[in-house]
């Protein structure tokens, strides 16, 4: 699963590190979500999508490998 949130993180001027304390995880683990190395939980993926203000599809989606 590929994600957007990097680019969503920039438009909201957002840091790896804020956007992990909103929503009660670790810098690393945001970075590794932005890396495509870690799927996130239905609910982070919610909780994520809710801050960009954004539908969970316009931030996470499969790509053709998925």
């Amino acid at each position: 699963m590929k994600n957007n949130i990097k680019v969503e993180r920039a438009k909201h001027n957002l840091t790896q590190a804020k956007l992990a304390e909103m929503i009660g995880v670790s810098r690393q683990t945001i970075n590794a979500m932005e890396l495509n190395k870690y799927v996130p939980s239905t609910v982070l993926a919610l909780k994520i999508s809710k801050i960009f203000n954004k539908n969970v599809n316009d931030v996470f989606f499969l790509d053709n490998e998925d």
